[in-house]
């Protein structure tokens, strides 16, 4: 059966419920499956768990699902340049769950090989910390992390050939990958897809058996901050 679909909205058929945790690749601006986002959005589904580094900006990203209010808690590492989700949290509406960002990416990576907690010494002694079983090794005290189980995964990648293999560009590999692992499905928008062999497997970021469905489609290439020097006078 193949796996490549003729839109998100295709892919992603079946597959949406509300209340469900989803793990979303990207890494700022970059990476963020733009196309899956807005057919969740388009969906209608409500009450998501959203796990992801970013949590977009007001236009973009899973800024647009805020902006409906289809999203009840954030599983993070940063979550600046939103100024909707800033008033989402600060009134009460959206419930935070703050994750270093070590933390956040091997929990999915855990969740992706079948591990359900870890130890780590990041967070020891800070907030992060409190309500978490505590262990120490060797004279040095650890917190138990837990590893993410997705119901969905949605990534984006730069190039896949139809089986799923994947090459994500830069730093769009930061989460893609252990985004795509922690789900039972995942769902992979590519900006292009190619024939099976033509790849070199060394250059394999992600290996299409994590990989269930896939779409191509173009992308918009955003810039998080433009920063520049003044103009010199002549």
């Amino acid at each position: 059966m193949s796996k490549v679909y003729g839109s998100a909205a295709e892919a992603l058929d079946g597959l949406l419920h509300d209340d469900m945790l989803i793990a979303a690749g990207g890494f700022g601006l970059c990476g963020i499956p733009e196309l899956l986002l807005a057919a969740i959005r388009d969906s209608g589904v409500k009450n998501l768990t959203f796990a992801s580094n970013n949590a977009g900006v007001d236009d973009f990203g899973i800024g647009i699902l805020l902006q409906t209010r289809q999203v009840k808690k954030m599983m993070s590492s940063y979550v600046g340049e939103n100024a909707e989700f800033m008033r989402q949290y600060l009134s009460g509406e959206l419930e935070l769950e703050f994750n270093p960002q070590g933390t956040l990416a091997e929990r999915m990576r855990a969740g992706g090989c079948g591990i359900p907690g870890f130890y780590t010494k990041t967070g020891v002694g800070t907030q992060v910390a409190e309500g978490k079983e505590h262990k120490e090794f060797d004279g040095e005290t650890y917190v138990l992390e837990r590893g993410i189980f997705a119901d969905l995964s949605i990534v984006k990648a730069w190039k896949a050939d139809t089986t799923g293999n994947a090459i994500f560009r830069k730093t769009a590999r930061n989460f893609n990958p252990p985004a795509a692992m922690c789900g039972r499905t995942c769902v992979m928008e590519v900006e292009e897809i190619v024939e099976p062999g033509t790849l070199d497997p060394d250059h394999i970021h992600l290996p299409g058996i994590y990989v269930h469905r896939l779409i191509q489609g173009d992308h918009e290439k955003r810039i998080e901050q433009r920063t520049v020097r003044k103009r010199e006078e002549a």
